[in-house]
């Protein structure tokens, strides 16, 4: 009988099984991959990732980013840079890695290349069906297995947006490493709610684009321009990738019984930018002591006091965003637009600040 069974071993299951372990809970991983495995995703992490992580791993980080080009559609550039980094880029590979080190290292146990196949309440703990015809009971369970895993489905997560990022990760020559260096540029899409990215790791640029779930040729269509008018067309990608990123309703449950979901498996991301590391980090470490304290409803009231406003401000700014893209690239390219924006990615808190302000609420409300 374990006391904490988490199924998933990426940022939010390592995060929950690395807080409940050094808790003094006895944890399993449970992992269908083996690490260091490849993940669709641009691997930008805020400074509030950043936080979540430190004391417990060295984040690998293959860039430092401190300048930023913006672009609507490929017209009207600008350029900003700050006093200091404002984002850190990762190959998941390595900072999955990197969790799952530490994960071990406080005490739980990790398994790799275990598939579970699905949950049973047996009344005082859960039952983990495995695909080898096994099985292993826990008092607790968090699912951090993805928006499709089997943990949703079993808790019943349900979701008010769901958009398709499309990703290629490009090997490029040292003049271009050497021109992409600190830098990232965000563009503002075609396709209502869109944006494209660019960033650098080392020796590859990831580049990629996101748009709402049924505009999938139009998104595929963005991406190849996007790449074309970056002078990049001609490099063969090393990964060439797709996913669906999903955000839950705002009534959408987290926890069945004692399983509990987090980061993508709860559909816990920001809803405008999508960026998911930060929310799967800092809810898996609240699904993990809640678990290992026995208190399990903690974990969902933790969530809507902690990550709620972020979730409830991205809503408000990717309505307004969807309907008037060219107005956000007008602000952003002024200077409070810019040191907004530089904060939002250190870690502030100022989008749920800006957003709770009643000029700010009605101009939002104007454009959407």
């Amino acid at each position: 009988m374990w006391d904490v069974a988490v199924v998933g071993g990426g940022p939010a299951g390592l995060s929950a099984a690395y807080a409940a372990a050094r808790a003094g809970a006895r944890t399993v991983v449970l992992e269908k991959a083996t690490h260091p495995r490849y993940k669709t995703c641009g691997g930008g992490l805020l400074g509030t990732s950043l936080a979540a992580v430190a004391g417990r791993i060295e984040v690998p980080a293959d860039d430092r980013v401190d300048r930023a080009t913006f672009t609507l559609d490929g017209r009207r550039e600008f350029h900003r840079s700050a006093d200091g980094p404002v984002l850190t880029l990762v190959r998941r590979e390595a900072f999955d890695h990197a969790l799952r080190r530490a994960a071990a290292d406080a005490g739980a146990d990790v398994r790799e290349r275990v598939t579970v196949r699905g949950l049973d309440d047996a009344g005082g703990h859960v039952v983990v069906r495995l695909s080898s015809g096994t099985h292993i009971a826990a008092r607790a369970v968090i699912g951090a297995d993805g928006s499709t895993g089997v943990t949703s489905r079993h808790v019943g997560v349900g979701y008010a947006q769901v958009d398709l990022g499309l990703e290629v990760e490009l090997p490029v020559p040292p003049p271009i490493q050497e021109r992409w260096r600190g830098r990232v540029l965000l563009d503002w899409g075609p396709i209502p709610g869109s944006y494209g990215w660019v960033f650098p790791k080392g020796d590859r640029l990831t580049v990629g684009v996101i748009a709402e779930r049924g505009t999938g040729e139009a998104t595929k269509a963005y991406l190849r321009r996007f790449v074309e008018r970056l002078g990049l067309s001609g490099i063969e990608p090393v990964h060439d990738s797709g996913h669906l990123t999903r955000v839950r309703a705002e009534d959408s449950p987290l926890r069945r019984g004692r399983v509990l979901v987090a980061g993508d498996a709860g559909g816990l991301l920001e809803p405008w930018t999508r960026e998911g590391i930060s929310f799967a980090l800092r809810s898996g470490a609240y699904a993990g002591e809640a678990a290992a304290s026995g208190d399990l409803g903690r974990y969902e009231s933790t969530v809507e006091t902690e990550l709620g406003p972020e979730i409830q401000a991205g809503r408000r700014l990717l309505a307004g965003f969807t309907r008037r893209p060219g107005a956000f690239h007008a602000v952003l390219a002024t200077p409070p637009g810019w040191r907004l924006f530089a904060r939002f990615c250190r870690g502030e808190p100022v989008l749920v600040d800006a957003v709770r302000r009643r000029p700010v609420r009605a101009v939002l409300r104007a454009l959407s």
